[in-house]
């Protein structure tokens, strides 16, 4: 069986403000966008990285990170909104390092008072990579964001809540999963 390659977006300005980012659309910065840049060009020039095609989060922060990617690599991308990150309801744009949040993300049924719970993004996600295993004899790059990242290596491997809640990925970070 195959693989696929998970990536997290460039760096935000938020993310450099330790804010909440989730479902609000936040642009790259500079930087967010060198490092998506020097992401494509180590695909493009590793001879051991093979990506058929590139399914990217809409939020603007990993579309734009997939289309630096694609543009330099010249693999093929498309969106889908299943892989767009959660939506933190009333922690979005608040401090990510603050207790109450870190507990309210150890509450998987809880959809943050009007956000999105955790089992429900879970599912979504879940699904994509489901049918993407069905498809495994291609290789694909997801680029989404860290919550998203979360749930993928929980498809994977089995963890502890407090592993779950812990689990983190770099800015254009790249992560490669095997298809059991």
């Amino acid at each position: 069986m195959g693989h696929i390659y998970v990536t997290r977006h460039g760096q935000t300005i938020w993310n450099v403000e330790g804010k909440v980012c989730g479902a609000t659309d936040i642009a790259l910065t500079d930087l967010g966008i060198k490092q998506a840049k020097e992401l494509g060009e180590k695909i493009a020039f590793d001879e051991n990285i093979h990506i058929d095609k590139i399914i990217a989060s809409p939020l603007i922060r990993a579309y734009d990170t997939a289309k630096y990617i694609s543009d330099i690599t010249g693999i093929p991308m498309y969106s889908d909104k299943r892989i767009a990150e959660q939506n933190f309801g009333k922690f979005e744009g608040d401090g990510r390092h603050s207790e109450e949040f870190a507990a309210a993300k150890r509450c998987f049924a809880d959809s943050y008072g009007g956000g999105e719970s955790m089992l429900k993004v879970a599912q979504r996600v879940y699904n994509i990579l489901d049918e993407l295993k069905e498809n495994s004899d291609k290789t694909y790059l997801i680029v989404a964001h860290n919550g998203i990242a979360r749930i993928i290596h929980s498809y994977f491997h089995d963890e502890t809540n407090e592993e779950f809640a812990n689990h983190s990925i770099g800015n254009c970070e790249l992560i490669k999963y095997e298809w059991k």
